[in-house]
């Protein structure tokens, strides 16, 4: 298994300026290719302090500079925002700049404000999101390409410079509801999970679905990669207390950003199914929803985390995990801790296990934390 990490300078409570936010994450991003990391990850989010990188490429481009063999991704540059040519050149420079160490991941967004604000309607980002990942595909695939669609007429043009390792083959999308997914397969994306909100047995069927549909196109699926948070520590006890203070901090600065539990998104085209958290809000306590919230994630002593990490594979079958250290206005000296305890504990585990097993496995659930 592939193990990443991924920063994306969130300021939870806004205790520190944004500038040592960025400070501090830097320094867990510099240490990522020592301690033996396979990847390092952003997530592009505007105008809150949820998340505060609003061009992934361009961190990515400054951390291709600063390491020699650590793989970079986005996860994930939202298309709806972007104009896709411009997305198809910035991945075409990272890739000459990175000498091909990039796989991109690409998202539609669920955030009002951040669609208010780029004043784009969020009841058209499905058609968006898959109109500009054909963009980015041919741009990226061809010489020459022209494109005439709803969104985006695209007279025959070439990007420069050309990309040369084929970033193309190496596509994937958070985006797998039903009526996206097969466009999504014939375009070849596979699939990214930024962070499950909807339990591991629907990730497995979406997952499921997916391959099915790439495989009915005479291609063979790849596995999917998969986003975490991440709480190791020495005792149970310890990981359970840092969990729920900063994986509860982590959920609260989600539902403050995107409004789930107010029900808002079941009235917007294409967004329905995240009225299902507003309906279990109506019916669990909040301390209810953060533990339902950490049951998805990886928490626990170095072999709970490693067992829990397992179950999670034997569901869904990926080969490449993304893991966030850095959440919920944790200290600075806590993310370093987390972090480093992962990577010696928990990290030459991972590495070692052979490929992943048959998605849809019949196994137990995660263990709880």
């Amino acid at each position: 298994m592939k193990v990443g990490m991924s920063v994306f300078m969130q300021n939870t409570g806004e205790r520190w300026s944004d500038y040592e936010v960025y400070k501090n994450d830097l320094r867990l991003a510099d240490q990522a290719e020592n301690l033996g990391f396979d990847s390092l990850w952003s997530v592009e989010h505007h105008f809150t302090p949820y998340t505060m990188v609003p061009n992934v490429t361009q961190f990515l481009t400054y951390m291709a500079g600063r390491t020699q063999k650590i793989e970079l991704g986005t996860m994930v540059i939202v298309l709806p925002w972007h104009d896709p040519v411009r997305v198809a050149e910035e991945i075409a420079m990272l890739d000459l700049l990175s000498n091909g160490r990039i796989t991109i991941g690409f998202g539609r967004g669920a955030a009002t404000v951040e669609y208010d604000g780029f004043r784009v309607p969020m009841e058209e980002s499905r058609d968006r999101f898959v109109e500009a990942a054909e963009v980015v595909v041919k741009a990226l695939s061809n010489e020459r390409f022209s494109h005439q669609g709803k969104f985006f007429q695209i007279p025959e043009t070439s990007i420069r410079p050309r990309p040369f390792s084929h970033p193309e083959q190496r596509l994937y999308g958070a985006a797998v509801s039903p009526d996206t997914a097969e466009r999504m397969a014939q375009l070849g994306l596979g699939v990214l999970v930024a962070v499950p909100l909807h339990g591991w047995d629907a990730v497995a069927k979406d997952v499921q679905r997916h391959d099915e549909i790439i495989r009915a196109a005479g291609k063979e699926p790849v596995p999917p990669i998969v986003a975490s948070f991440v709480y190791v520590g020495e005792t149970e006890k310890e990981a359970h207390e840092g969990a729920t203070q900063h994986m509860g901090g982590y959920w609260g600065s989600a539902d403050a950003h995107y409004n789930f539990s107010d029900g808002h998104l079941k009235q917007v085209k294409g967004y329905e199914h995240y009225g299902v958290i507003a309906d279990n809000a109506k019916t669990t306590t909040p301390e209810q929803g953060v533990q339902d919230f950490i049951n998805l994630q990886v928490a626990g002593t170095p072999d709970q985390c490693i067992a829990q990490i397992h179950a999670m594979q034997e569901k869904v079958g990926f080969d490449h995990l993304i893991a966030v250290f850095s959440y919920g206005g944790m200290p600075p000296e806590q993310t370093e801790r987390n972090m480093q305890l992962f990577a010696s504990e928990v990290l030459p585990t991972l590495q070692s296990q052979g490929p992943p097993v048959t998605v849809g496995a019949n196994v137990s659930h995660i263990p709880a934390k």
